[in-house]
């Protein structure tokens, strides 16, 4: 009985996780979109912006809602989420690079494609930094 209620608690998480990254995506996306096209910046810096953004509120809702058990969070931890952010942020600026400069895929095309290959990259990092496993 111990494992299904681990592996309940284990989808739980996923989910909440889903949806906490769902909402920073589409606050990154948006903000994205409105620094490029009404603001006039440049996609690369548009997109380091609004990453940077939602990794901010990413980490708010990982503490808040994602990883329950979560304690304080000790410097390590923190260093950690920084780093795994810093890491990620250079997987967004560069899969927006190449998939705008060499692809030819339009900003926000190139934006779905880097969401998906920095997803799998924050799950493990993030949840290492904020729980410590």
């Amino acid at each position: 009985m111990g494992w299904r209620r681990h592996w309940s608690s284990d989808v739980g998480e996923v989910f909440r996780f889903c949806l906490a990254g769902a909402s920073t995506f589409i606050l990154d996306y948006g903000l994205l979109y409105v620094l490029a096209e009404w603001g006039r910046v440049n996609y690369l810096y548009a997109a380091g912006i609004s990453f940077i953004l939602a990794v901010l509120v990413n980490y708010w809702l990982c503490i808040v809602f994602v990883f329950k058990d979560a304690q304080v969070q000790h410097l390590q931890q923190k260093v950690l989420f920084i780093g795994s952010s810093v890491v990620g942020l250079g997987i967004n600026q560069f899969c927006m690079w190449f998939l705008v400069e060499f692809m030819m895929l339009h900003y926000m095309v190139a934006k779905i494609f880097s969401t998906i290959a920095v997803t799998l990259w924050n799950y493990v990092m993030k949840r290492k930094a904020v729980m410590g496993k």
